[in-house]
């Protein structure tokens, strides 16, 4: 029988602050920019992604997001996401379907966009005219082809690139990996709703990383983290920020069923923060969500 060892609530919360650097901002630079965009920033909500960087890097300006180490993408659940340039494999080969026909039909579809293309940027739409298949030409994002700019205002602007020279099975393990790192403790069904994948394709996942994991139980159940993050969950947790807004869909929140109980344990506050229209912004006190905030345009409002 394998043994489990036990982690509390704090254990788990303080883990994935400092996972998601969210206790102390890290210093400027590329470096930093990677660590906090480790699991991919998501933004679906324009310049969502800035704002979770500035609750993570000191010196974070209006462009940040657009610094030459970081890339925009269509990610996990085909929504839109920010991510190091040098991590495009993991968000986008790692989410390939397995060998079949989904998979040639994404390889199909990046292949007509890239003829319409022809080395151009064009705005998403369109491409999508050009070969009348409306959105579905997101399927060919997981081919790791397709790269993307949207500044919010007007359609996302497109271009085809070289496919990342990554085996697509290695991909999917290091977005495992990167999930747990972020997410963790977790299970296979909860990394594939995140990253979009079905239920088979994540259990896989888990059972390939083998070794590398290591089970534990929480409050809401039997779960598992990577081997190497063993040692961070027991440490004495550092002091938490005092405050930071944390934008709509930001990581620390981007969870569902069982898990929003482990981070806002009142129902009704739970209610207020994951709404079933468009996600408000967390306020994160002293380590704890104690609010939501929304901004229309230069006003501010916190409850």
């Amino acid at each position: 029988m394998t043994t489990r060892f036990s982690l509390t609530r704090t254990q788990i919360l303080a883990f994935r602050r400092r996972g998601s650097a969210l206790d102390e901002r890290l210093p400027t630079g590329a470096g930093s920019l990677r660590t906090a965009a480790w699991a991919g920033l998501t933004d679906s909500m324009p310049r969502a992604a800035l704002l979770s960087i500035h609750a993570r890097v000191e010196g974070t300006e209006p462009a940040t997001w657009e610094d030459p180490s970081l890339v925009q993408l269509w990610g996990p659940r085909f929504s839109a996401y920010v991510v190091a340039a040098s991590d495009v494999a993991p968000f986008t080969l790692g989410r390939l379907d397995e060998p079949g026909p989904a998979r040639r039909n994404a390889d199909d579809i990046a292949a007509r966009m890239a003829a319409v293309l022809g080395g151009r940027r064009m705005r998403d739409r369109e491409v999508a005219g050009e070969l009348g298949i409306g959105n579905a030409i997101r399927y060919a994002a997981p081919t790791g082809t397709i790269l993307m700019r949207w500044d919010g205002a007007r359609a996302p602007e497109i271009w085809a690139v070289p496919r990342p020279d990554v085996d697509p099975w290695e991909a999917r393990l290091e977005l495992a990996r990167r999930y747990l790192h972020v997410f963790g403790p977790s299970g296979p069904a909860q990394f594939a709703k995140w990253a979009g994948i079905g239920a088979a394709s994540g259990a896989a996942a888990f059972e390939g990383l083998g070794s590398e994991l290591t089970p534990v139980t929480t409050p809401i159940g039997d779960a598992w983290i990577l081997a190497t993050d063993d040692p961070t969950f027991r440490a004495k947790p550092g002091p938490a920020a005092r405050a930071r807004l944390l934008p709509s869909g930001d990581t620390y929140f981007l969870l569902w069923g069982v898990d929003r109980e482990l981070l806002v344990t009142d129902a009704d506050h739970r209610a207020q923060l994951w709404t079933s229209r468009v996600w408000p912004g967390a306020l994160l006190v002293d380590g704890e969500i104690a609010g939501t905030w929304r901004r229309a345009n230069e006003r501010l409002s916190i409850q």
